[in-house]
Parts: C-alpha cells; sequence; structure tokens
C-alpha cells in the first residue's frame, strides 16, 4: 500500500467502542497519559513540511508537543519528507531541540525497506531512532493464509535486520492489517505468527471504527505493543475530533495501552485537532 494511502484508515462509519472494561490493576501515574510526553505524527502536516520543515517543527513546539514521529525521506518523499533527507543526523536533532522537540520513531514503507533496507536503518541510526515503524505489509486485499504467512515472514527477515542495529521494527495497523481470512483477522494471525522477540505493533486508535478495540488487543496480548496513534471520535458528528471531546474512554485506553508494553504515542489528525487534543492530555491522570 502506498503511504499516501495509509491514513484512508482514519474515515469510515462509526461503530460501537466495544466492551472491555479494564480495572485498576496497575498503580496510577498523576502526570500526562502513562507519564510519556505528548507526540504527534508528523503526516497530516506534511504540505507544511515541504515548505518549512523547521518552522513546522516551532510550529508543534509551540503548541506543546514534545515528541514527533517522522516518515522516511525515500519512503515518503512524494509526500513532502523528500527535502529532509538534506539534513544530517545530528542537523536535524538541532532543529528538534530548538523547537522543543525529539524523535525516537519514524514511518518506513515496506517497498523502501525491500529496496534499500540497509540505507534505511542508516538513516535511521544516523538520525537517532530506536523506532522503525511500517504503516502496512502491503499485502493483498483479499488475501490467503499463505499471503498472510509470506508478508509474516518476510516481516520478520526484515526486524531481524533491525534488531542486529539495535532498533526495534513495529507495525501499524492499516489496509492489509485489517482483512480477514477465513474468518479470521490477518491482524490477529500476524500477531501470532510475527516473532514477538522482533516485533512490535503500534496500535491505529481510529480503527475501534471498525470493531478493531485496543482495550481488546493491549489486555489479550500483553507486551506485544510499543506504540499508539491517537485519534477521537464522535459518532454525532460522525468525524474525527479532538482527543477528549469524542466517545473514547481514554483513561481505559491509556490504562489498557500500559499493560500492552506502549512506550510513546502520537496523536495523528489534521493539526488544528491535533493542538486542540494537548489541553486534554495534558490533565489526563491514568
Amino acid at each position: 500500500m502506498a503511504p499516501m494511502s495509509r491514513r484512508q484508515t482514519l474515515i469510515g462509519a462509526a461503530a460501537a467502542t466495544g466492551a472491555g472494561l479494564l480495572s485498576s490493576i496497575v498503580p496510577k501515574l498523576h502526570a500526562d497519559p502513562l507519564g510519556l510526553p505528548i507526540g504527534c505524527q508528523t503526516y497530516p502536516v506534511r504540505t507544511l513540511i515541504a515548505q518549512d520543515f523547521p518552522g513546522t517543527m516551532k510550529t508543534l513546539g509551540t503548541a506543546g508537543f514534545q515528541r514527533v514521529e517522522l516518515c522516511s525521506p525515500a519512503g515518503y518523499a512524494d509526500s513532502g519528507f523528500g527535502d529532509i533527507a538534506k539534513y544530517k543526523g545530528p542537523e536535524l536533532r538541532k532543529i528538534l531541540e530548538d523547537a522543543g522537540l525529539q524523535c525516537e520513531s519514524a514511518h518506513f514503507s515496506m517497498e523502501e525497506l525491500r529496496k534499500n533496507m540497509q540505507g534505511s536503518i542508516a538513516w535511521a541510526k544516523d538520525v537517532g531512532l530506536t523506532q522503525m515503524m511500517v504503516p502496512s505489509l502491503e499485502g493483498p486485499k483479499q488475501p490467503t493464509m499463505d499471503d498472510v504467512k509470506r508478508a509474516a515472514d518476510e516481516y520478520n527477515k526484515i526486524a531481524e535486520q533491525s534488531a542486529k542495529a539495535g532498533i526495534q521494527q513495529g507495525l501499524h495497523n492499516e489496509g492489509f492489517e485489517l482483512s480477514s481470512v477465513d474468518g479470521q483477522r490477518t491482524y490477529d494471525l500476524l500477531l501470532q505468527l510475527l516473532d514477538p522477540k522482533l516485533v512490535k505493533f503500534q496500535f491505529q486508535c481510529s480503527t475501534i471504527t471498525k470493531g478493531f478495540d485496543p482495550l481488546v488487543y493491549f489486555t489479550k496480548y500483553p507486551g506485544r505493543f510499543i506504540s499508539m496513534h491517537v485519534q477521537d471520535w464522535s459518532a454525532a458528528q460522525h468525524k474525527m475530533v479532538p482527543v477528549g471531546q469524542g466517545d473514547f474512554d481514554w483513561k481505559k485506553i491509556f490504562d489498557a495501552a500500559r499493560v500492552g508494553g506502549v512506550k510513546n504515542y502520537f496523536v495523528e489528525m489534521n493539526l488544528d485537532a491535533m493542538k486542540a487534543s494537548i489541553p486534554y492530555l495534558r490533565q489526563l491522570t491514568v
């Protein structure tokens, strides 16, 4: 699946957010959710990044974000990230530091990893990343079990190379991952087939609208997740809204995220909605 299509799952009919109540089985943290810095994915501001990367980072830092998740200049060149390839690691980190930001994670397309895995790892190391996230394994829309097994085998091998370089691979849940095979969710099959020592998962919270409940996944697969993308949804307005202004129970989601193993999270909506999410996240205790 091309990088430009990876946001298509943010649009869809709202469905019930599902059950999955989680009691207070872990101590409460009186800080930002999970006691973690508030982060944002930079894909929604890709047009601004193409025009002025340093200025856009300052905008995000001024808004109150402390972490950003980038997209690689090789895999997302046509999406507005190509120009950041001109910055060497120390220079890019200085731009982020001047904006009050840090970056430990970025998204990479499967196509670029297939073509030049070592080049992608080299860029990640230069920038100082500890996580390389893949939006989708880009399998067919209606896969067979063999398709899923082949995709998992390929990604296990990719993740093994990353692990040798000291970088964690993580898989997002987009198009291919939301398909099904013989009555089973492809996503569930991948959780079984991908090596837990090599692959962690990054949960896209907007997939609640497609029946993928983070409460269920975080508690059913403890320790398998490392990150999540955060969006809220209003069934009444039938659209995404700033975090805390929609139907999702974020206290329960963040509580479950700790069980799932989540180490960072990134708000991912349009810029205005991302900015409007910050006050809620600052006061949310989990």
